[in-house]
C-alpha cells in the first residue's frame, strides 16, 4: 500500500531517488476506488462491448477516463497525455490507461444496453457511499426529504459531423444532457442522451423513475423539482404514483399570462432572501391532478437592464403587455415572471424560496461541464459522445464520493473541479518502491494538509472494511 513519507521531499528526476509525478493526488481516487468498487460494479455483469474480453473492460475503460477528468483532461487525447506519467500509472485506480484510440473504438459500441447497465451501476455506488458517509451526515440527509431535480442541460458543438446533434431554440447545434440528481447530496441518479431538439417530456417518466431507484433505502418521502421543459402532467401523475411530491416551473402560455393579470395587489408578498414578490394564481392547467396549485413570482426589470436580443430569455419572462410598453418607454419597469405548480402544502413563501434552491443543483451541473468536460463533446460519434457524458458525471460523483467520505468538505464546502484539482489531484510528488511497497513522498505541506488528511481519512475507511 502507498504511503506518504514524512520527510520533505527530494526532487530528484530518474535515478535511485524515484519519478515525480504531478498527479499523485489520484491514488486517493485510487483508495476511492477500492472503498466502494467503482470499476468491479461496472463490469459485473457489463454488456460486451468488445470483441475479445481481455485488457480493461467498460468499467476500467470509464474509471481511466473519469480520472483523466479529474486531473485535468479535457478531451480524449488527454488519455495519451496522462500514459506518460510513467511515475503516477502506478497510484492511479486503473494503472493501463487506454490509448484515445482505444477508447473511442470501444466507445462506438456504448450502445442502449450499456448505457443502461452504467445506470445501474451507478445507482449500486450511490447506495454503497450512502452507506459509509460519517454517521452525522448519514442522519443529515435522512432527516430532510429527498428532492430530484430534472434538468436538461445544452451542451454546444461545432460542425456538421457530429451525428445526433441539433441546433436548439437559440440557434446553437447542440446535445442535450437529461440528468437527474439528488439534490441535498448532490450525486447524478440517472441520465438520458438527447439532441437539441430532443424533448424531454416523454422520457421523464422513466428517467424519474430509474432516479428513485438509485436512491438509498429509508429516505423520507421523495420531492420531484424540474424546470419548465418537463412541465406535462403525465410527469406529476407519475410522481404521484411513485409516492413523490412534485413542483415544476410552468410553461408561459397566453393563459398563464391571463391569470397573473388578475392577481390583486394586495395578494403579493415579500419573498425570502430575495427582492422579489409572490402570490398563488389561479392558473389551472387541463389535465393535472387535483390539488395542484400555481405559484408566481415577480422581480422588477428596467429598461436599462433588458437585452436588446429577441431570443434573450429575460423577455421571455416579461408579460407581452408590459414588455411593450417597457420597449416603448411609456413605464420606467416592469415584472419578470415566474410559475411554479406544485402539490406541495405550506406557505407559498416557504415553497418558492425552496424551488429557488435548484440553483445548487445547477451548480453541480455547471460543475460536469467546467469542472470535468461535460461542457464538449468531442466525437462525432453519438455513443462516444453518451459515454463521454456518463465519465463526466461518474467523475463528478468521484469528486463528491471522495470529499464526503473523507471529511474534506466539511471546512470550505465541496470543492469544485479547479479547487479539487489544487487542493487534492494535481499533487508533485516523489514516488519510490522499497521492499514491495510504494511510497509517495509528498511535501511537508501536502503531508499535513488536506491531502494528507484525506489519505488518512480514507486510510481509516479501508482498514474498517479490512476488520
Amino acid at each position: 500500500m502507498a504511503t506518504i513519507a514524512k520527510r520533505k521531499a527530494k526532487v530528484v528526476l530518474g535515478g535511485h531517488d524515484g519519478r515525480i509525478t504531478p498527479r499523485a493526488g489520484l491514488h486517493l481516487v485510487a483508495k476511492l476506488d477500492e472503498l466502494l468498487g467503482i470499476t468491479t460494479a461496472i463490469d459485473a455483469g457489463a454488456p460486451s462491448i468488445k470483441k475479445r474480453r481481455r485488457g480493461l473492460l467498460l468499467g476500467g475503460l470509464m474509471v481511466a477516463a473519469a480520472e483523466t477528468m479529474l486531473s485535468g483532461g479535457d478531451f480524449m487525447s488527454d488519455l495519451d497525455n496522462q500514459r506518460k506519467d510513467a511515475a503516477g500509472l502506478s497510484l492511479r485506480a486503473v494503472p493501463g490507461v487506454p490509448a484515445s484510440t482505444t477508447f473511442i473504438a470501444i466507445a462506438k459500441r456504448f450502445d442502449a444496453q450499456a448505457r443502461a447497465h452504467v445506470e445501474r451501476a451507478n445507482a449500486t455506488l450511490v447506495k454503497k457511499a450512502y452507506a459509509l458517509v460519517p454517521e452525522r451526515r448519514r442522519v443529515e440527509l435522512a432527516r430532510q426529504r429527498p428532492t430530484i431535480d430534472l434538468d436538461p442541460t445544452d451542451t454546444e458543438v461545432y460542425g456538421r459531423n457530429k451525428r445526433g446533434s441539433d441546433y436548439n431554440y437559440q440557434g446553437q447545434r447542440v446535445y442535450r444532457p437529461h440528468p437527474a440528481v439528488w439534490a441535498e447530496a448532490g450525486w447524478a441518479l440517472a441520465a438520458d442522451f438527447g439532441s437539441g431538439r430532443t424533448d424531454p417530456r416523454p422520457q421523464a417518466a422513466g428517467l424519474l423513475k430509474r432516479a428513485l431507484d438509485a436512491l438509498p433505502e429509508g429516505l423520507l418521502r421523495p420531492i420531484v423539482r424540474a424546470d419548465s421543459g418537463f412541465f406535462d402532467h403525465k410527469l406529476a401523475d407519475v410522481a404521484l404514483s411513485s409516492d413523490c411530491d412534485y413542483a415544476i416551473a410552468v410553461r408561459r402560455t397566453d393563459a398563464v399570462w391571463r391569470s397573473e393579470r388578475k392577481i390583486p395587489d394586495s395578494a403579493w408578498r415579500r419573498a425570502k432572501r430575495m427582492d422579489a414578490e409572490v402570490a398563488e394564481c389561479d392558473y389551472s392547467p387541463t389535465g393535472w391532478p387535483s390539488g395542484a396549485r400555481v405559484i408566481c413570482r415577480r422581480v422588477k426589470v428596467y429598461a436599462a437592464d433588458l437585452s436588446a436580443d429577441p431570443r434573450s430569455r429575460r423577455r421571455r419572462t416579461i408579460d407581452p403587455a408590459q414588455l411593450s410598453l417597457l420597449r416603448a418607454g411609456d413605464v420606467a419597469f416592469a415584472y419578470a415572471y415566474s410559475f411554479i405548480i406544485t402539490n406541495l402544502d405550506g406557505d407559498i413563501i416557504d415553497i418558492e424560496a425552496w424551488f429557488r434552491l435548484r440553483a445548487r443543483v445547477e451548480e453541480s451541473i455547471k460543475d460536469s461541464k467546467l469542472g470535468m468536460a461535460m461542457r464538449h463533446m468531442p466525437s462525432g460519434y453519438e455513443p462516444v459522445n453518451a459515454m463521454w457524458m456518463w465519465v463526466a458525471l461518474l467523475a463528478l460523483n468521484m469528486s463528491s464520493w471522495l470529499q464526503a467520505l473523507s471529511g474534506h468538505d466539511e471546512a470550505n464546502g465541496r470543492a469544485h473541479g479547479k479547487r479539487l484539482r489544487r487542493e487534492l489531484i494535481c499533487i508533485a510528488a516523489r514516488v519510490t518502491h522499497h521492499a514491495r511497497r510504494t511510497e509517495v513522498h509528498a511535501s511537508w505541506e501536502d503531508h499535513l494538509g488536506a491531502f494528507g488528511d484525506t489519505w488518512r481519512g480514507l486510510d481509516a475507511l479501508l482498514a474498517i472494511g479490512s476488520t
